[in-house]
């Protein structure tokens, strides 16, 4: 009997694990955030985790670059597990997005080394803010953009911008529940360009706070519209005190579009969403 179970088990035991990568896009409507929830709470990780376990054919636990918060969307999350169902990355994708609700969906798959991590392993994240700026509430994307309907100076937003440049303590802009340890984060990359109708505020950082992308978009919103004036968002940030920072603005205009990674990991790359904002990487390309 002893020896039937050793040879039975020498197979499993022989199997080689690797390392996946991929990347998710999706709308995060329908979800209470990225992570994981309580039983029959809505989670874009669960729903992952579900399509590639039936394609890996063994359960799959996930790691993620960054977690998206309720109603927030991707369109560059990146995500990583473990393995050791042989599949051709086609077949991951394929398989995967077979599984998947029409909200989600996998744009690429990669091997990588063992040592690459989804979120550990980055040294940037950048993420687009979508405000709808116009009179008349919008029938589309209702659940995809921010609406404004009052006029936004776009160049006061833009000068008001230029003070959160580079490193800070952004306290002020982070939640009063977020546990980051430190509040000091460094912003590589911030504008704000006009698109059509829409204003996108386009930031890049080495980390991001929670909420941080949220009141940062809020207190420009402020400027924008008049309420406040162009140094406020300076004050803001000195003032280290999240009390005095501003509504935060709400979750569904906001998009995680793209991780760095160092270059010897060589993952593919697909143009910068959201979608229906492809046309905006012209001015405003990958590298910052």
């Amino acid at each position: 009997m002893t020896k039937d179970v050793v040879v039975a088990a020498a197979p499993e035991a022989a199997a080689v694990v690797s390392r996946v990568a991929a990347c998710v896009e999706y709308r995060g409507t329908a979800y209470r955030g990225w992570q994981r929830q309580q039983p029959g709470v809505p989670s874009v990780q669960e729903a992952v985790e579900k399509a590639l376990s039936r394609v890996a054919d063994h359960p799959v636990n996930l790691f993620c670059a960054g977690r998206t918060d309720a109603g927030v969307h991707a369109s560059g999350q990146v995500i990583h597990f473990d393995s050791h169902a042989r599949r051709e990355p086609r077949n991951w994708i394929h398989g995967a997005n077979a599984n998947l609700p029409p909200d989600i969906s996998l744009s690429w798959v990669k091997y990588v080394p063992e040592d690459f991590h989804a979120r550990f392993s980055a040294s940037a994240r950048r993420y687009r803010y979508v405000i709808y700026n116009d009179p008349i509430r919008p029938a589309h994307l209702a659940h995809e953009v921010t609406w404004n309907y009052r006029p936004l100076d776009l160049t006061r937003m833009q000068q008001a911008a230029r003070a959160l440049l580079g490193q800070h303590d952004f306290s002020a802009y982070r939640a009063v529940a977020c546990q980051a340890k430190s509040p000091i984060k460094t912003i590589h990359h911030l504008e704000l360009v006009r698109f059509g109708q829409f204003i996108v505020l386009d930031i890049r950082a080495n980390a991001f706070l929670h909420h941080m992308v949220r009141n940062i978009a809020g207190v420009l919103m402020q400027i924008g519209c008049g309420d406040k004036p162009v140094a406020w968002a300076e004050e803001v940030l000195d003032g280290q005190d999240r009390r005095h920072g501003g509504l935060t603005a709400p979750g569904y205009g906001l998009y995680l579009v793209d991780v760095t990674y160092p270059q010897h990991f060589a993952l593919p790359e697909r143009y910068l969403g959201p979608h229906f904002l492809s046309g905006l990487n012209e001015r405003l390309p990958r590298i910052c």
